[in-house]
Formats: structure tokens, C-alpha cells, sequence
């Protein structure tokens, strides 16, 4: 079911002094940024994978909400895979709490949904279906 980690998202209060950090400590690019409803994300490759850098454009946001009760740092874990409706199907089957029952548009034109972190051992999942092409 799982091809690849597609990215590691991380939550940060200020994207513009992150992006700084991983352009001038780490020496890395940004390769992209969306705005994505109420969340601004930079998009940093890294190797076959990326990092996801995420803030939020209001203090009621999903990740405002995340770094007041747990700080800045990792939200989530996100994998890659071909059929994002049959894995949820299979994963719904097994047991497995999902937050989205069905897939929605991401970034990228993708297809994503979240797995509640109360079913897979307290971390946040992602899955993605890259666009078509």
C-alpha cells in the first residue's frame, strides 16, 4: 500500500524565519509554497522525500491549535500511495480510525485523507495520491 514517505510535516508559529533556517543553516531550497485554506506551506526536498513546513493564517487554525498545546515541530508523517480510496477501504476494514473517510484535495492538485493518531500509535498520518498525470 505505502510507496514512500512523501514528506514529514512541520509545524512552525513564523514559515518565513523557518524557510531562513533550512535555506541558510541547513543549505536547502525551497522548491514551492501553497496556501492551502487557512495554512501556509513551503515545500524543502530532501533526497526522494520532502519536509512540509505549515503555518497557520489564523490563531483558530489546525496548527495554531497544534503548536499551542504541543510547540512547534513534527504534525505529521505523510506516505505516498497509488490508490488513495482502496487504502482507505483497507485500512477502515483493519480497524483503523480514519479522520477523513474520504480523500480531499491537497497540495500539489493531490488526493489526501488523516488517519487519527488514536489508532496509529500517536502520530498523525498522511496519506497522498500524487496527481495523475
Amino acid at each position: 500500500m505505502i510507496k514512500k514517505i512523501a514528506h514529514i510535516g512541520v509545524a512552525v508559529k513564523n514559515i518565513e524565519e523557518a524557510e531562513k533556517f533550512y535555506e541558510e543553516v541547513l543549505s536547502l531550497k525551497i522548491q514551492d509554497r501553497e496556501h492551502l485554506g487557512e495554512i501556509k506551506a513551503s515545500f524543502i526536498p530532501v533526497g526522494d522525500t520532502a519536509i512540509e513546513l505549515l503555518q497557520s493564517t489564523t490563531p483558530e487554525g489546525v496548527i495554531s491549535k497544534f503548536i499551542e498545546k504541543r510547540g512547534e515541530g513534527i504534525h505529521h508523517i505523510a506516505y505516498q500511495v497509488e490508490n488513495i480510496d482502496q487504502a482507505l477501504a483497507d485500512l477502515k476494514a483493519k480497524g483503523v480510525p480514519l479522520i477523513d473517510q474520504q480523500a480531499r484535495r491537497g497540495a500539489h492538485h493531490s488526493r489526501v485523507a488523516f488517519l487519527n493518531p488514536k489508532g496509529t500509535y500517536g502520530i498523525l498520518i498522511e496519506l497522498v495520491e500524487p496527481e495523475k498525470s
